[in-house]
């Protein structure tokens, strides 16, 4: 999802840092936000196909040939699709966790040297809950340590598939996923207000720090973006 919350603002930072090509996969078009991203640096091409995460493998695989056919190399994925609301149990986990297993799943067919692919990086975009749950959100919670165990190990398979990951993981930043959502079984009819008053961060801070983790292009890093400040966490076995 490169046009919404921090998606749309890590996208600008992206185009800043002025990459050659820039592809946007979302379930939204947004004519505006790709007219404001090409204006930003005309050197970047920017380009937008749209895209739902929980489509079936098959279609992901079809999408990316096109994507692949036009640009000839890709070198980074970024996944970042995600919702926020424990009442749609299987929704959660279709886009948080599935949607982005598949999605990666379907870019291995395309970078994994074991087939003559020239490998690849991927960023996962997860969330501090996958290691510090907001329990009142348990099923969101665990899509999100889901997807923080399946970055670590698309990193430790790096020395097999050429593909390097690591995993990007804000904090409570200011986005309209925060505006209201429900807890699960109402459990905390009041989890959103609960939320905004902790301590937050813009999607513009979170985004340069996102840019600087894309920059230091760690695998394996577990990156923390909260508060403003990009740090690494020490995962202990």
């Amino acid at each position: 999802a490169g046009l919404g919350g921090i998606g749309l603002d890590t996208s600008r930072e992206i185009v800043k840092s002025g990459p050659k090509n820039l592809v946007i996969l979302d379930r939204i078009e947004n004519p505006a936000a790709i007219a404001e991203l090409k204006a930003i640096n005309p050197k970047v091409t920017v380009t937008f196909y749209p895209y739902d995460v929980t489509v079936p493998l098959a279609e992901t695989t079809k999408l990316l040939t096109t994507v692949f056919a036009q640009l000839k190399t890709v070198d980074l994925l970024i996944n970042g699709a995600g919702i926020l609301d424990d009442h749609q149990i299987e929704r959660t986990i279709a886009v948080n966790f599935t949607g982005l297993v598949n999605t990666t799943t379907a870019i291995l067919e395309f970078w994994d040297k074991r087939k003559g692919g020239p490998g690849g990086v991927i960023a996962n975009i997860c969330s501090v809950t996958g290691f510090n749950a907001i329990y009142q959100v348990p099923v969101y919670s665990a899509s999100k340590a889901a997807v923080v165990s399946f970055t670590s190990s698309l990193a430790k398979l790096a020395p097999i598939t050429g593909v390097t990951a690591y995993s990007i993981n804000p904090g409570i930043t200011k986005t309209t996923l925060v505006h209201k959502f429900n807890s699960w079984l109402d459990v905390e009819p009041r989890v959103t207000e609960l939320l905004d008053e902790h301590p937050t961060q813009t999607t513009l801070q979170c985004a340069q720090n996102f840019v600087k983790a894309i920059e230091a292009n760690q695998n394996g890093a577990i990156w923390k973006l909260d508060l403003g400040r990009l740090d690494p966490v020490n995962w202990t076995k």
